[in-house]
């Protein structure tokens, strides 16, 4: 009989939690019923979101940046509503994927400071250099701050460098007779931090230009942020009088590329050209 009653009262037990599960769940459902209905009442608006993890200081671009229905009531305060306010801009802290972009976490690349000065995120292990803008890219007002780049340099090479020249020699060393040109990558997967302009003579004789053209034709000098022993490079070939060019990279391509370095012997070999050497 003891056995029987504690049967019974098992039973009911499980009845009785049985009965609290399933009016726990309607309970529920029908929470998230109503939430959701509240939800889809309240007007939303598009807001800017990260498509993607965007590190510290890096400059945020189309890929970085998508637009999302939000409601209007839970949106903070300086939320964007349009890609092209925070495209080209510099976060200032990390931002994960998915995460409101927000006025105050961005900063203009080239934002002038009270001192006169640009606000520009140079890493501990960087410096900031510049670069005269005279290629012809630099020019054309294609290139923007936050790009990365490439740049090229032409160099006259002295042909007998791993030889010890005669001393009669001596006079013809810096001439060009005893050099060949060659043109190389001397720095890969550079980015541009912003430009720095003047007054170009076609504006100051009032010629007319176009918005792009006038902003292109006063940069003076691109601003670039280097590895310490990258800038030396840099500054070693710009003051053996190399010509430099800069190209652009695809947005996203910031893998090395395979090139070889192009002197005359290069161009004869690839395109076959004939010589008279060895007749």
């Amino acid at each position: 009989m003891g056995r029987l009653r504690g049967f019974l009262w098992l039973v009911a037990g499980l009845v009785v939690a049985g009965l609290a599960g399933i009016v726990g769940f309607i309970t529920l459902s029908r929470a998230a019923a109503q939430s959701v209905g509240e939800m889809a009442s309240k007007p939303t608006v598009p807001v800017v979101v990260a498509a993607r993890a965007v590190a510290l200081r890096s400059t945020l671009t189309s890929e970085d940046l998508q637009l999302k229905e939000l409601p209007v009531d839970v949106l903070p305060e300086g939320v964007l509503s349009d890609v092209l306010d925070a495209e080209g801009k510099v976060a200032l802290v990390d931002i994960s994927p998915g995460e409101l972009i927000l006025a105050q976490r961005l900063m203009e690349p080239n934002a002038m400071s009270a001192d006169g000065r640009l606000a520009l995120f140079i890493a501990e292990d960087e410096v900031l250099m510049a670069f005269p803008a005279t290629d012809l890219l630099s020019r054309t007002g294609v290139l923007k701050p936050g790009d990365r780049v490439d740049l090229l340099v032409s160099l006259h090479l002295p042909t007998d460098r791993g030889m010890a020249m005669p001393a009669e020699e001596g006079k013809a060393a810096g001439s060009r007779q005893n050099e060949e040109l060659a043109t190389f990558v001397v720095l890969e997967n550079v980015g541009i931090a912003a430009f720095v302009g003047g007054p170009s003579a076609q504006q100051e004789s009032g010629g007319i230009l176009s918005p792009v053209a006038k902003e292109a034709s006063s940069v003076q000098a691109v601003l670039f942020t280097l590895r310490p022993q990258d800038a030396l490079v840099l500054k070693y070939a710009k003051d053996a009088g190399g010509i430099q060019d800069i190209v652009l990279r695809a947005p996203g391509a910031e893998h090395p590329f395979f090139t070889e370095p192009v002197d005359v012997d290069f161009i004869i070999n690839r395109h076959r050209i004939p010589t008279d050497v060895g007749r």
